[in-house]
């Protein structure tokens, strides 16, 4: 094939006859050459996904720096290393930056594989033509325009269009999402393009889809990138990552600290040079006052909280791939949910058996002789592996399954009724027969198929033993539990049957599947995982809303979101198809986009607009799947979650987070973890900010007064010991009773929600002036006076009072914030309800972080590392019992916070 001539193989090639493709292709049933081959190859190029571009650990490892709190960071380390001409404080801001960017490396150390997963899962050889002869070659060679021939067990190498089609049967659900095996047919399909979903292409076999039953043969239509898959590919690298909830809080934080150090500090600037002080004491005031006001732990601190949420999460099978996953579910609105492998087990199974005129459930005792139950089992593909696993039809093995959970042994039975002949099924007249030889020496003739067509043939009905005539009322009646089964979203098989006392001559259709006696009929599904119901229940009272999202048929959808409770039973208007979607503009699908629940019939670009249009309603979307077709809309999501078992490689790769045990109850648990974390996050960040605060107001109102108190390296000390150790504790805070009974807090929320501000203003305000008054008392009050020290000098005497008040003021904010630790447990919850000591780690956080504090006074040489004095009893007890009251202040302001609550 010319150049010129080169398909376009996007083209709809189901529309279009047999004849018309292998001309397009300048092809034949017999194949191509191999010398067309080759020259294919190197025009098409080889059937293989494009990899991508990977990143390498240095790209990854500078990008942690692109955060803006890690900037301001670093802008603060440069600017204290050269104006201060204090390493110290550098060094430990950029050891936390540093660290920070390599906890981020190590935890996406394993980046998106979704390309090279795509390109794994095709088949590594394919049975083609070439030159008339079947030859097999690697699937990588494949050209358009080959003929390749497929056979039950194959992994389909290429996109192809059918030619011949016997009892074809191909298995689409990692692409469509439909749990039954499509019926394919070499046929011309009616209609356009867009009319005609993947699902429905009845005369196509899609790349990676597994072949279950039959035969056919098809012409490569598509390749590489050009396959249903490629297209899939080529989203996964086209889609932009989500920015997290967390990033974008972290972001607007570190941007809000900004603004509000520059502010002050040029205040303080200002107002100090109009007091008479230098512009270089000030510039150093400033900086001082700048490592006060900065939460220099933060990001390592938060990295550190949700390293542990990811250990817990792992404990309780939810793996999260990326840190800011674990807690971006707890802010979650919807939680869009592929339906076949997710909600369903993905495995078909009996629901129901229709004999003597009685509906039973499967799980229903079944008698041995039950026509309707050996009919089931004898016209049966199904093979019992060694280790009883059942290999076949999925359809099929569920019908032999029924029959080993109800004590039926299909293998004896068969073998002392072997099957003499058969009719295979065909999807023209939907039915399949088999002989068997009896042990009188009479034949059973075993007919099983679509009830409509299996009535047409049926001229007695086996009630109690007996096999009266079926006159048109019980003919209605079966059509009628037939529909009523059907409504339900089982698949609905007929069986019948006839004695004959010889083989047929001639397996006509016409001749032996005739004159039958109804049996019974079977309803499958594949039906909803146990707890799935309740995860849904619990979802929906946290305030989290589910929407299914399947490429199963309406009907199916329907009835299993209703027995899941994501709608009532029979709200039809809160369910749409893809086919409907199509002729919903962004705009107008936008505005109707919280009617529906359930989306039937889908295509994957269905599942990301479906995701986006939630996205723009401001809502915090995750998206759960287990195939290829839900890799796009896994990583459009805010978070995408994987199944960890019937997942494929791609939806783990392309999801943030990956449930090992495929339980959608799982997801809940994660929620209610992700909850916590935000939480405690939230905690740490009151905690920490009130703190920061309190030293900033010290250091400002000081300046202002002209107060020489609060050293850089006190500042220092305190950020490092009392402020991390028990921000860290915080973030291991047990869960408060009620955090699931709360509203998302969703997209516009951020870390100051739900009082988190006004409580970090007044609590910082409160440990400022502490601090402060204490500082007063000790000038005005001082412990060390001419009476009882009469040897020293005005001058010395005045070092020594000034070095205790220093020194009060310094253990005073630093055991303010040990105290205040406990305040923060709760925003609103008094600490005697939430418990003072149940979190051990925190325990051991205020006494590892006290003994340092302290050690910093009594222990000798590091006083005068810390320029800081003796204190005795009296002062300590002023320290003590002052630091001790912002914990009555705090609880006084959340009684009164929680009355105005309940007015």
């Amino acid at each position: 094939m010319s150049e010129e001539k080169k398909v376009q193989l996007s083209e709809a090639f189901y529309t279009q006859s047999d004849e018309e493709v292998l001309q397009k292709f300048d092809t034949t049933v017999e194949g191509l050459s191999d010398q067309e081959a080759k020259k294919r190859l190197e025009s098409y190029g080889a059937n293989a996904l494009d990899e991508g571009k990977k990143k390498s650990i240095v790209v990854k490892f500078f990008e942690q720096f692109k955060d803006f709190m890690i900037i301001v960071l670093l802008f603060a380390a440069v600017i204290s290393a050269v104006f201060s001409g204090d390493m110290v404080d550098s060094f430990i801001i950029l050891l936390v930056v540093v660290l920070n960017a390599i906890f981020g490396v190590i935890q996406e150390a394993k980046a998106e594989q979704a390309i090279e997963a795509l390109k794994e899962m095709s088949s590594p050889n394919a049975n083609i033509r070439r030159d008339g002869h079947v030859i097999t070659v690697k699937s990588d060679e494949l050209v358009p325009g080959d003929i390749v021939l497929l056979e039950a067990g194959d992994v389909v190498p290429a996109d192809l269009r059918l030619l011949e089609a016997a009892s074809l049967k191909i298995e689409e659900a990692a692409l469509t999402g439909e749990s039954v095996p499509v019926e394919k047919e070499a046929t011309i399909l009616e209609g356009t393009a867009s009319d005609i979903g993947i699902g429905d292409r009845i005369n196509m076999a899609y790349s990676s889809s597994n072949v279950t039953y039959g035969r056919g043969i098809g012409v490569v239509v598509g390749t590489g990138m050009n396959t249903e898959v490629g297209k899939i590919a080529g989203m996964l690298a086209n889609e932009k990552e989500t920015e997290t909830p967390l990033k974008q809080n972290l972001n607007q934080l570190g941007k809000m600290l900004t603004i509000a150090i520059l502010v002050i500090a040029a205040i303080m600037f200002v107002v100090g040079m109009m007091n008479g002080r230098t512009w270089i004491d000030m510039l150093l005031t400033s900086i001082s006052l700048a490592v006060a006001a900065i939460p220099e732990g933060l990001p390592a601190i938060v990295t550190i909280i949700l390293a542990l949420g990811t250990q817990k999460m792992a404990k309780k099978n939810a793996i999260v791939r990326k840190l800011p996953a674990v807690e971006t579910l707890g802010s979650t609105d919807i939680i869009c949910s592929d339906k076949t492998g997710t909600l369903t087990l993905n495995q078909m199974t009996v629901e129901a058996l229709y004999t003597d005129n009685e509906v039973k459930p499967a799980t229903d005792a079944v008698a041995l002789d039950n026509m309707a139950l050996k009919i089931m089992n004898y016209t049966n593909d199904t093979k019992i592996a060694q280790d009883g696993s059942l290999i076949g039809d999925p359809t099929e093995t569920a019908l032999v399954q029924y029959g080993l959970d109800h004590d039926f042994n299909v293998t004896e039975k068969v073998a002392a009724e072997p099957r003499v002949a058969e009719i295979p099924f065909d999807s023209d007249r939907k039915l399949m027969t088999t002989v068997h030889q009896l042990a009188d020496g009479k034949f059973l003739v075993a007919v099983k198929g679509a009830p409509d067509e299996l009535l047409k043939r049926c001229n007695q009905v086996l009630l109690n033993g007996q096999t009266p005539a079926m006159d048109d009322k019980q003919r209605q009646e079966i059509l009628a539990t037939n529909t009523k089964l059907a409504k339900q979203a089982l698949r609905v098989l007929g069986m019948a049957y006839k004695i004959v006392d010889a083989v047929p001559v001639e397996m006509d259709s016409d001749i032996v599947e005739k004159d039958l006696v109804f049996a019974g009929l079977v309803g499958m599904i594949d039906p909803e995982r146990k707890e799935a119901a309740e995860a849904v229940k619990v979802a929906k009272e946290a305030g989290i809303r589910p929407i299914m999202i399947t490429g199963d048929h309406r009907d199916t959808a329907e009835a299993i979101a209703a027995r899941l409770g994501i709608i009532k039973e029979g709200d039809d208007d809160a369910v749409i198809t893809g086919a409907e979607l199509n002729e919903l503009s962004d705009e107008a699908f936008a505005k109707v986009v919280e009617h529906y629940s359930v989306y039937a019939r889908v295509s994957p670009e269905h599942k990301v607009r479906i995701v986006k249009a939630w996205q723009q309603e401001g809502k915090v979307v995750a998206m759960t799947g287990d195939g290829v077709n839900d890799a796009p809309a896994l990583k459009a999501a805010d978070i995408g979650i994987g199944m960890g078992i019937t997942g494929t490689e791609v939806s783990k790769g392309a999801s943030d987070m990956v449930l090992a045990d495929d339980n959608f109850s799982t997801i809940i648990v994660a929620v209610e973890e992700g909850r916590k974390v935000f939480s405690n996050i939230q905690k740490t960040i009151q905690y920490l900010l009130s703190a920061n605060l309190g030293e900033v107001l010290t250091l400002f109102i000081a300046t202002m007064l002209a107060w020489d108190t609060l050293l850089p390296v006190h500042l220092l000390w305190i950020n490092l010991v009392t402020d991390t150790f028990p921000a860290i504790a915080l973030g291991v805070e047990p869960a408060e009773r009620d955090v699931m009974s709360h509203a998302p807090r969703g997209k516009k929320s951020n870390f100051f929600s739900g009082g988190v501000l006004s409580s970090v203003v007044y609590q910082g305000i409160a440990q400022g002036a502490l601090t402060l008054i204490v500082y007063k008392m000790a000038i005005e009050f001082p412990a060390h006076t001419a009476a009882n020290m009469p040897n020293l000098s005005a001058t010395a005497l005045y070092d020594l009072q000034h070095g205790d008040a220093l020194t009060m003021a310094f253990a005073t904010l630093g055991l303010i914030q040990l105290f205040h630790a406990f305040n923060v447990k709760s925003i609103y919850q008094s600490i005697f309800k939430v418990g003072l000591f149940r979190n051990r780690s925190f325990n051991w956080a205020i006494l590892v972080s006290f003994l340092l504090l302290a050690a910093t006074i009594l222990i000798p040489g590091f006083n005068d590392l810390f320029s800081v004095t003796s204190l005795d009893a009296y002062q300590w007890a002023i320290v003590a019992g002052t630091s001790f009251a912002i914990i009555p202040i705090v609880e006084i302001v959340k009684f009164v916070q929680r009355r105005l609550g309940k007015s």
